[in-house]
């Protein structure tokens, strides 16, 4: 049996194509005691509030029809977001050269926290190159990569 985040992804990408998106991500949590089943798209000049709906009307529909989730559940369909995380191989080739920031889950050299420019990925380990140093990070060792912000 897939999860639901798989059947939902495999519902979503195309009618995030026909609104002119990708898919990003899935993610099915619980949160306050409510479930939320999110999907994350994307656009290269951002996600408009008419290319969500475009997505969010017809998944929901479907859903019900294919109806994956017991109880009830908040679907919500957002943009990636600018500071998006990086989770799967594609994301991370995608982003190549750009600024990432990456959150251990242990101190490394007495911080959590690294940011740099992605120079590698390979099996879940990543690579910054930060203050003319390259720092690898073990798929294991990392919590959340994601693109980095200056503020």
């Amino acid at each position: 049996m897939k999860k639901v985040t798989e059947v939902t992804a495999e519902l979503a990408a195309p009618l995030a194509a026909e609104a002119g998106c990708t898919l990003w991500d899935v993610e099915y949590v619980r949160e306050a005691g409510s479930w939320f089943l999110r999907v994350y798209i994307d656009h290269p000049e951002g996600v408009s509030i008419q290319q969500c709906e475009a997505v969010s009307r017809p998944l929901s529909d479907k859903l019900d029809e294919v109806d994956p989730i017991e109880g009830s559940y908040v679907l919500e369909v957002s943009s990636a977001g600018a500071d998006r995380p990086l989770k799967k191989p594609e994301h991370f080739q995608q982003f190549m050269g750009k600024e990432v920031e990456v959150r251990l889950y242990q101190a490394k050299d007495g911080r959590k926290e690294f940011h740099g420019v992605l120079t590698g990925y390979e099996n879940g380990d990543v690579t910054l190159e930060a203050g003319g140093e390259a720092l690898t990070f073990l798929k294991k060792e990392i919590a959340l990569a994601r693109l980095y912000l200056a503020l």
